[in-house]
């Protein structure tokens, strides 16, 4: 069987870290979060790694990429272009952000004609996430897939964090997902207020998804339909972005697909501000000193593990 396929985001804006989170150094030997992800993900049977960039940071991609890699590992890159939308469309001239994270994924579509993963290229999700998913892709089942962990050990001491709150039916599959954008703790507490002011307390048992899905070749005609919905009410603005886990919602309204979730027994981590550098260092430390990680995750060799 073919193996799946590791799908990096890599094309947002990182407007609340001051800096590149898809290098900053947090490993031992300077290795980024993206650089664990590759690793996990090798170990768990991936083969090809595919970039979703931007147009004016491909050179700078593809020459950090060879700094870190050399030719030890074959890379793929896709541009998410703001301009490459379906025709009939007109986009707003002060138009800067991409279109979001479905739009991103649909970019790739022509590349990808086998089961594949899809991550943060600025979060670390452990390896255990990496081996479930890999597992799940190689099954065969036409069931989609998200890696689900629980929302209090995501949250951030900095600011507000965005997370996509999973309800499940009997079986674990999704029922709806729902994208909040304002949560935070509040004393003991965990709360997400809207943009009208309205709060809803939550109890930081929550599963939430953190942009970790499996998904099949499938799942792009219904994407590409939705985006296409999304752009028929939102073109003409600049700000607006089609989110990954709101499509995939509606799509679970419309029985277009099963989504399973798998839970991660993994402590998910990221850097959505830059406080959180320091303790993204401590967790590698800690993993690196108890042996789930070599001191330096590319020795001088001609290949890396897979």
């Amino acid at each position: 069987m073919t193996a799946p396929t590791l799908l990096i985001l890599a094309a947002g804006i990182a407007s609340r870290y001051a800096g590149t989170k898809w290098d900053d150094p947090v490993g031992p030997n300077g290795e980024s979060l993206m650089e664990y992800s590759i690793f996990d993900a090798r170990r768990a049977g991936f083969g090809r790694i595919v970039f979703v960039i931007r147009k004016e940071r491909e050179q700078f991609f593809r020459e950090l990429l060879a700094q870190h890699f050399g030719h030890r590992l074959s890379l793929e890159f896709v541009i998410q272009d703001n301009h490459r939308i379906p025709n009939g469309f007109s986009i707003p001239a002060d138009r800067k952000r991409p279109w979001g994270t479905t739009h991103a994924v649909l970019g790739a579509a022509g590349t990808l004609h086998e089961p594949f993963a899809i991550i943060n290229v600025d979060d670390f999700y452990g390896a255990q996430s990496f081996c479930s998913l890999a597992e799940h892709l190689r099954s065969g089942s036409d069931d989609q897939v998200v890696i689900g962990f629980v929302l209090r050990n995501t949250l951030s001491d900095f600011g507000p964090v965005a997370r996509a709150i999973c309800e499940m039916d009997d079986s674990n599959h999704l029922r709806r997902i729902i994208e909040l954008k304002n949560i935070e703790m509040d004393g003991g507490h965990v709360r997400n207020t809207d943009v009208a002011g309205a709060e809803l307390l939550l109890t930081g048992n929550e599963t939430v998804s953190m942009n970790m899905w499996g998904f099949t070749p499938a799942v792009f005609a219904p994407l590409r339909e939705h985006f296409l919905r999304f752009l028929e009410t939102h073109h003409d603005d600049p700000t607006a972005e089609c989110f990954l886990p709101n499509t995939v919602n509606n799509m679970i309204q419309e029985n277009q697909v099963r989504v399973k979730v798998l839970p991660s027994r993994e402590e998910w981590f990221g850097l959505t501000y830059r406080e959180e550098h320091p303790r993204a260092v401590d967790h590698i430390r800690r993993l690196v000193g108890d042996g789930h990680y070599p001191r330096r995750l590319w020795p001088h060799a001609t290949s890396i593990p897979s």
